[in-house]
């Protein structure tokens, strides 16, 4: 079986971060400061960590600042940047990627959320349905501002529940995908195109599984300002135990 680090990893950069302009505006989504450092640095950690050596960053608003922060490499991960001239959406900007993605399965991660979840974990289990698209799901007290996803009693996803429409404690997607180059490539090309809302739906008649992270496994987003407050304090405290 291949290895985890056998993948491409690819993160997701290019939000515009317009819910979060009343706390933040000179700059993209991931470079917003979350305990003195660029938010997109502690994503970076969890690949070196996992020992990827390789991450295609894709950017769009703002790009250069990100390329200006980080340039060709951090520590010891190579940086490629995949630019969208104009917004591209979440799964448009998968598709102009392709290029700098290796031949085999992507492990995707949205630039704006972090998920604790165990990634050589979830390699595991995708491999060991031979899957083409695995999401990683996480349990929260309140699905209201994420929406929820469904799946059966084996893992697979049976359905995408447009947030506002549930509340109270559920699963939702944590962003974190592993994901075929073969399945990327039924995206289209060229056009504004979303993972979560079109190709996600979409992809469920030909199988989707879900990853269902363990209790109690952390997830932040910096979204909206009260999350992003969130990460502050959550990073906070793990820098001053010694562990960010």
């Amino acid at each position: 079986m291949p290895r985890l680090t056998d993948l491409t990893a690819v993160i997701l950069a290019g939000g515009l971060g317009t819910r979060l302009r009343p706390v933040m505006t000179d700059r993209p989504k991931v470079l917003a400061l979350v305990a003195g450092r660029p938010f997109l640095g502690y994503l970076l950690d969890r690949l070196r960590d996992a020992g990827f050596d390789r991450a295609v960053l894709c950017i769009g608003y703002l790009g250069e600042q990100v390329e200006a922060a980080f340039g060709s490499s951090y520590q010891d991960l190579e940086i490629v940047y995949s630019r969208e001239a104009t917004p591209l959406g979440t799964a448009g900007a998968l598709r102009r990627a392709l290029p700098f993605v290796l031949p085999g399965t992507v492990l995707v991660m949205n630039g704006d959320s972090f998920c604790g979840v165990d990634l050589e974990s979830v390699w595991k289990r995708h491999a060991a349905h031979a899957a083409d698209t695995t999401l990683v799901l996480v349990e929260v007290r309140d699905t209201a501002r994420y929406g929820t996803v469904s799946s059966s009693s084996d893992g697979r996803v049976t359905a995408f529940v447009e947030k506002g429409m549930a509340r109270g404690a559920g699963w939702i997607n944590a962003g974190i995908y592993v994901i075929t180059r073969d399945r990327l490539e039924t995206i289209p090309l060229g056009r504004p195109v979303s993972l979560e809302r079109e190709m996600m739906p979409s992809w469920i008649k030909q199988g989707v599984r879900g990853y269902r992270a363990a209790p109690g496994t952390r997830f932040l987003d910096i979204g909206i300002p009260e999350a992003y407050a969130e990460a502050e304090r959550f990073f906070s405290e793990q820098a001053d135990r010694g562990q960010a």
